[in-house]
């Protein structure tokens, strides 16, 4: 399936846009790692994930990661373009968190969709509050909730974005998703491999009693 399969609105579009979007497009394939846009001075374009997996995240100042919101088919980033929206300033990194076939829309051509079309528009302020959504939701996380709580929300939603309660992930990956140190990851899994909840393995962490974590996550 093309791009026009994937763009949710394209049969809104004239001829013309139509057009416009096609020439312009760029069509990139990325391996896992690939850092693909680089805070809010690197105007990349809007990425439109044909499939894959991408991850956006922001820096501390001491350094460490925390992720905001993560990609996957079909779905749209706009910070990655965010010279395109001058009154919001993210310092937003975007990883590919897996290999992953995607489609980048200059920003030029997406601006002038925004300015000649109301559906593109509608649909831009859409995914746009969203992310914002998902921003201030991953905000309250870290604000109010303690870090088994979030250890264990993490381990949940993991699972059903890989299908598996295997996980093969490492307590450095989790540590730069929830914005701590790898010792705290560390010590939370031996205290959930202690109470029976996860299995911990070189490189994996199965989850053993998926109702007990429900329980944590929600308590």
């Amino acid at each position: 399936m093309e791009f026009s399969g994937y763009f949710p609105i394209w049969q809104k579009l004239t001829a013309a846009q139509q057009s416009a979007v096609s020439e312009a497009l760029i069509h990139r394939t990325v391996k896992k790692g690939t850092v693909l846009h680089n805070g809010s001075m690197d105007c990349t374009g809007l990425f439109l994930v044909k499939s894959g997996q991408l991850r956006a995240y922001i820096l501390s100042e001491e350094g460490r990661e925390v992720t905001v919101y993560r990609l996957f088919d079909r779905d749209l980033c706009l910070f990655s373009a965010s010279c395109m929206m001058r009154s919001i300033q993210f310092e937003v990194t975007i990883q590919a968190e897996k290999d992953t076939e995607l489609w980048v829309i200059p920003v030029e051509v997406y601006r002038q969709l925004m300015e000649e079309s109301a559906p593109v528009a509608n649909y831009t302020n859409e995914i746009m509050a969203t992310r914002f959504s998902e921003v201030m939701w991953r905000i309250e996380q870290i604000l109010w909730k303690s870090m088994d709580k979030r250890v264990a929300a993490f381990l949940l939603e993991e699972a059903v974005i890989e299908g598996t309660n295997q996980l093969k992930i490492t307590h450095e990956a989790i540590a730069n998703h929830l914005g701590t140190h790898r010792e705290v990851v560390t010590r939370m899994l031996r205290y959930f491999q202690n109470e029976g909840m996860v299995r911990l393995t070189r490189g994996v962490v199965e989850i053993a009693d998926e109702e007990k974590l429900e329980e944590l996550q929600n308590g």
